[in-house]
């Protein structure tokens, strides 16, 4: 008899499960339910982006590209990047393609940290930031962000967390699960804190393009001093409504993204072709369809909050992603009871704070990505829930 539990690798038996399917997959077997929980646009993918998709097939481009990506793509990618925000670089060396962006979160992590190392992580995040450093030996030092800051990440929190061992900070912006974003004064005090270290950035911006404040999002690499020490990962899963064509990618400094071709290289080989000539028509034509998306998100957004402050919960007000990020506490529910009743009595799939960090007790996420109609229900059958445990 095989003793899994001697053969398994130990960091692995002891990184837990993702917290944010477990609601979403019991929802799947419940008949009438609905779900909040999973962050997946529920458009399709533009017809154009598709068509370009299709093509590439019909014309029997089926290959392995090149390592890095298609060469068009890269070079789209970083016109892209250069035309919405300003910043510039190299499509030969400064450009990777992975399967989706958390293969760059990934091969960032493991290029730069090793056994002992330290990785700044602020909290509330997305889940996979501390599983990746553990996986690697480092070890992940969560930084609480809070409600009364709009979650943003401070630059006295870090100073307070920097130690001769500190080599990386996460900057998880437009946040998920908590909606809240940066401004380009708040990553300029951030800067600020980094210039004279050699801290490297991971600055995850999937969810860039939506942003519903005037501002508008602003890249880290784009701050005076902060491009050489920053890794941008960015993708086409939220902003292009691709999330199954698993396509991302990384923009950083030509010494750092050759060291990450290097696991790519071995790892994964390259990312889908089919992928790769369908991005290169979302970068080139599709402006348009990623702005009515973004109106359509915004008006969901604005109804969300507005749902959940009328029935007294408190509810920061997100400016980016596509969630909403309401407080439980005044239900006097730790934050999986409070999902697991509301699941079990009203039918509803949301995800407790405490799957993104400790710091999200008293939290849930509530993703706003799913069509009015369902997020009408859904509040409709929360209210209930939560005037019944009030009482």
């Amino acid at each position: 008899m095989i003793d899994y539990e001697q053969i398994l690798n130990k960091r692995v038996r002891e990184i837990p499960p993702s917290g944010i399917r477990k609601f979403f997959d019991i929802a799947a077997t419940m008949e009438d339910a609905i779900s909040l929980g999973v962050g997946e646009p529920d458009f399709a993918t533009p017809w154009t982006i598709r068509e370009a998709g299709i093509y590439s097939l019909e014309q029997g481009k089926t290959f392995y590209t090149a390592n890095s990506g298609l060469a068009e793509l890269r070079q789209e990618i970083c016109n892209y990047t250069e035309r919405k925000y300003g910043v510039s670089y190299n499509y030969q060396d400064e450009v990777l393609v992975t399967v989706g962006g958390s293969e760059a979160i990934d091969l960032m992590i493991r290029c730069i940290i090793g056994t002992g190392d330290e990785v700044l992580i602020p909290e509330p995040s997305f889940v996979c930031y501390k599983p990746c450093t553990s996986l690697v030996g480092g070890v992940p030092v969560p930084v609480e962000t809070k409600e009364e800051n709009q979650f943003r990440l401070l630059p006295e929190q870090i100073r307070e967390k920097i130690t001769d061992r500190t080599k990386l900070l996460i900057l998880p912006y437009p946040n998920n699960p908590t909606g809240g974003v940066m401004k380009r004064a708040d990553l300029e005090a951030i800067a600020d804190v980094l210039r004279g270290t050699d801290i490297m950035v991971l600055s995850d911006e999937i969810y860039g393009e939506l942003r519903y404040d005037e501002e508008g999002h602003t890249p880290f690499s784009a701050i005076e001093g902060m491009r050489e020490r920053t890794v941008v990962v960015n993708g086409f899963s939220k902003a292009f409504a691709m999330t199954g064509w698993r396509l991302g990618y990384a923009l950083g400094p030509a010494p750092l993204i050759k060291e990450m071709r290097k696991v790519h290289q071995y790892a994964i080989m390259s990312a889908p072709t089919t992928s790769q000539f369908a991005a290169i028509e979302a970068l080139k034509n599709c402006d348009k369809e990623v702005e009515e998306m973004v109106r359509e998100y915004n008006h969901r957004r604005r109804f969300i909050v507005d749902g959940f402050r009328e029935m007294g919960l408190s509810c920061f007000e997100p400016l980016g992603a596509f969630y909403v990020f309401p407080c439980i506490k005044s239900t006097g529910m730790a934050s999986e009871e409070f999902c697991e009743r509301l699941l079990e009595e009203e039918k509803v799939a949301v995800v407790p704070g405490t799957a993104f960090g400790a710091c999200g007790e008293g939290f849930i996420r509530c993703s706003y990505a799913y069509s009015i109609e369902d997020i009408e229900t859904a509040l409709k059958r929360i209210a209930r829930f939560v005037k019944k445990h009030n009482n």
